[in-house]
């Protein structure tokens, strides 16, 4: 248990910043108690068996006897019940067979579950929630639940969050469950591994506050060795984050932010604002052609246009599907080649999530077959209008620029058809990627 000590330890020298600065709500990065990189046998001495809060009432801090071996969540429970906040943490979870909750599962062959596990205290300590993650991500220590969880809790500040975890966010099941519930304030423990030019932490967190329409309080581990790093509290309208850069002391950092809460939204209704057809008018009919080429973007065959004018009109199309970008150069530096890319298919992984994608991005030298590849700086700076007509309605938009920075888009804009229109101006930064992120969750294999 040397490893949770040290961790526990780190948490507390960070609560009393916390409290004085008024904030309401702790939440601690996924694996941050006990790290990462187990196998199933060696995690043991970090597992805990955790009541669920759903069947019994319980407060760790006060009724310690309860239930032998539970060290860390009475820790967690005492922080809260201490510093009078509600706080969130992830850690290991060892459940008997068969659970509760599915009698019929098949049981594992050591005889008992393990899960990563999300739990939420109230500023009493009272434990309120237990979430097994369900998208696990080379995590051999780990089953996948035998069900799907929909876990949320509410709270007197600021109403009802929900809870999902890391790869979570990528997948269908809770994410978009939640969403369909009209939970509008989710927390999101992550260890989130960067995967430019597309899947940069702080890049898609603010991606999926904008493209869902909800706040996101995302909190991330620290290890520059495996590249996991970002943070950040997003809502549709601005946000505070932190993405750490090369050379920075490798230390934590706390993030604290004053945000609007979110009216919940009726099920039946949209998560993201739309405009009637009209709103827009399709413009990629007259775009004119100009030759394309193909390669490889986290890992995905995405078709290219090259962007050499001052300004254009450019179409690239990936079979049916099209991406259509007006632009006009602020400033370009003639040492940096950008293209516009598509791509509609299923994801060229072990998880084989289906996309539909418009990307502008940086090509990492000038030669296209290096556009695609990771890109960390840009100097170049430009005007846009990027548009794709979607055949979903679950589109997270992004704009990356240099030195992991993120930008909100002037306007976004989406019609009852899914077309989907960003539009940007003014960029403070040089722009790494600019990102229209379709999925089609009905086509996941």
């Amino acid at each position: 248990m040397k490893q949770s000590q040290i961790n526990k330890s780190n948490f507390f020298s960070m609560l009393s910043l916390f409290h004085s600065q008024g904030a309401q709500i702790l939440v601690f990065p996924e694996d941050g108690i006990h790290g990462f990189s187990f196998t199933r046998s060696s995690i043991a001495g970090y597992l805990e068996t955790i009541p669920d809060p759903q069947t019994e009432s319980w407060n760790p801090c006060t009724e310690s006897e309860r239930y032998n071996s539970t060290e860390v969540l009475q820790r967690l429970s005492c922080m809260a019940r201490h510093n009078n906040i509600y706080l969130v943490a992830n850690m290991p979870d060892l459940q008997p067979c068969p659970m509760n909750t599915s009698s019929s599962s098949s049981c594992p062959p050591d005889g008992h579950w393990q899960f990563n596990t999300n739990v939420a205290f109230r500023s009493d300590g009272l434990l309120i929630a237990r979430y097994h993650k369900q998208s696990l991500y080379r995590e051999d220590s780990f089953d996948t639940p035998p069900e799907i969880e929909i876990i949320t809790f509410d709270t007197p500040f600021a109403g009802k969050f929900g809870l999902f975890t890391c790869f979570d966010i990528l997948l269908h099941d809770p994410a978009v469950l939640l969403l369909e519930r009209g939970v509008r304030q989710l927390i999101f423990p992550t260890a989130w591994f960067n995967a430019l030019p597309l899947l940069d932490s702080v890049q898609f967190q603010h991606a999926f506050s904008l493209g869902a329409n909800v706040t996101l309080l995302a909190a991330n581990l620290r290890i520059d060795r495996y590249n996991v790093k970002g943070s950040g509290i997003y809502t549709p309208f601005f946000t505070t984050y932190h993405h750490a850069w090369k050379g920075d002391p490798e230390e934590g950092r706390l993030l604290v932010a004053r945000v609007p809460v979110l009216e919940p939204l009726a099920g039946n209704q949209s998560t993201a604002k739309e405009e009637e057809a009209g709103g827009v008018q399709p413009t990629s009919s007259v775009a004119p052609s100009y030759p394309t080429f193909v390669s490889k973007m986290n890992k995905d065959p995405f078709t290219f246009v090259l962007l050499n004018e001052t300004e254009g009109n450019v179409k690239v199309c990936n079979g049916t599907f099209c991406c259509h970008l007006q632009y006009r150069w602020l400033l370009k530096d003639h040492k940096e080649l950008y293209a516009l890319g598509t791509f509609a298919g299923n994801h060229n992984s072990a998880s084989k999530y289906a996309l539909q994608v418009c990307a502008i991005v940086r090509c990492a030298r000038l030669d296209q077959s290096t556009c695609g590849q990771v890109v960390e700086e840009a100097e170049s700076k430009m005007d846009f209008l990027l548009e794709g007509n979607f055949d979903t309605k679950y589109v997270y938009p992004s704009i990356l620029t240099s030195r992991m920075s993120v930008e909100q888009p002037e306007s976004l804009e989406r019609a009852t058809n899914w077309r989907v229109t960003m539009k940007h101006s003014n960029m403070k930064g040089g722009l790494v990627t600019a990102c229209l992120y379709g999925r089609k969750y009905q086509e996941d294999k």
